[in-house]
């Protein structure tokens, strides 16, 4: 089935039928601060598995998550020391993902071969909503195959992955480049 959704500030109907998708193991499409995002439930099995062979990507490279608001990352964050709060809390909600350490919370599709978790707190509000539609943290991959470039409208989307994905339409958050990440524990920055 295929849905396209325009998530308006005043359709909380269709913010709540996406989250029911996602609910039920769906894929999304969706703006993100620069480019096009594919979310799902990060808990979900199938639903990762879904995406990750959408985007014929490496599983072992590892997922995003992104949140409304830091509370939504509370089980994900437990463990670190208030220092480590604080570094977080300073740059969110904003354009950084950091590297934060596993503490046994993320599926292994989220976390790859790797020992942390990629976390951003997004402050694109369609992110938002659908974060608080949904009830929570969602993955957020880029909207592209792995070796092409990251879609930039819905019309994209519709043309790389047909019906396989609901659209939630919207602005682009006007960024010009994907989110920087950064290594909580080191301060590295991965990408910039």
């Amino acid at each position: 089935m295929s849905l396209h959704v325009n998530a308006s500030p005043v359709q909380p109907q269709l913010l709540k039928d996406a989250a029911m998708h996602l609910q039920a193991g769906g894929v999304v499409a969706y703006p993100t601060e620069a480019v096009w995002g594919l979310g799902c439930d990060p808990d979900n099995t199938a639903a990762l598995e879904r995406l990750v062979a959408l985007k014929a990507r490496d599983p072992a490279k590892g997922l995003i998550l992104i949140a409304s608001r830091i509370e939504q990352f509370a089980p994900w964050l437990a463990g670190l020391d208030d220092a480590q709060h604080a570094r977080l809390e300073a740059s969110w909600p904003g354009p950084v993902s950091w590297l934060v350490p596993d503490n046994g919370r993320a599926h292994p599709l989220v976390r790859g071969e790797h020992a942390s978790v990629a976390l951003r707190v997004s402050d694109h509000p369609l992110v938002g909503a659908l974060c608080d539609a949904f009830g929570g943290p969602l993955v957020s991959s880029s909207a592209n195959r792995a070796t092409e470039a990251p879609c930039r409208s819905a019309s994209e989307i519709k043309s790389v992955f047909g019906t396989r994905v609901l659209i939630v339409d919207g602005p682009l958050g006007g960024r010009t480049r994907p989110s920087e990440i950064r290594d909580l524990l080191t301060d590295d920055v991965l990408r910039d």
